[in-house]
């Protein structure tokens, strides 16, 4: 998958273009994010496939034309691995538990609302079971656990991994670490060589305008 990007507000960004003056231990790290081999180690059967929609619905690319970003795989590793926050609230259990336990909540959920599973009953009922969990009234547990902590949980998980991508980068107009080379060019609307121009800046505002 190439991380260059001719759309969005940063035509041609290519993140993954400056790879070579990475150092070694860099590099490796970021071209090991852009290979996508399907596989999952820590979710298995249907946990990975309700762990695969819901967080293609955290990032919003259940429907997204650009690449294919596989947050899964990125999660996964990293539960696998125990790379946490360094925290977890004490109304939680740990996060590789929580995480078994609510796509399993979510999968029970679907089922008792549509007969379906998670992954099967569509992507509508999907987007509403989500939205359940976000807006469960604080005062009530879901499934046992806090619904803001686990809405907290999917959503710290997602981002990480979505935001960690070359091709995020393109699209958000990051061209990526510069380390050992650094930035030069620094102030405001002062650019590196490698870095693109927003072709849609926002307007400015008047001075003293709030």
């Amino acid at each position: 998958m190439t991380a260059s990007s001719d759309r969005g507000r940063f035509p041609g960004q290519d993140a993954m273009g400056q790879r070579s003056r990475w150092d070694p231990a860099t590099r490796a790290l970021i071209e090991r994010r852009v290979q996508t081999t399907g596989r999952t180690h820590f979710f298995h059967g249907r946990e990975r496939d309700v762990a695969r929609h819901l967080l293609d619905h955290l990032v919003g690319q259940l429907d997204d034309a650009g690449p294919y970003i596989d947050v899964l795989g990125a999660v996964d590793a990293r539960l696998l691995a125990d790379e946490t926050d360094g925290w977890h609230y004490d109304t939680m259990p740990s996060d590789r538990e929580a995480w078994h336990t609510s796509v399993r909540a979510l999968d029970d959920d679907a089922r008792s609302g549509s007969g379906s599973g998670f992954a099967e009953c569509g992507a509508r009922m999907q987007r509403e079971l989500i939205e359940a969990v976000r807006t469960w009234p604080s005062e009530r547990r879901w499934h046992g656990m806090p619904p803001a902590a686990v809405w907290s949980l999917w959503t710290r998980y997602a981002m990480t991994a979505f935001y960690a991508h070359p091709s995020v980068w393109d699209e958000i107009g990051f061209a990526g670490p510069a380390y050992p080379r650094g930035y030069k060019n620094l102030g405001i609307g002062r650019r590196e060589p490698f870095e693109v121009a927003d072709a849609r800046p926002a307007p400015r505002r008047p001075e003293g305008q709030q």
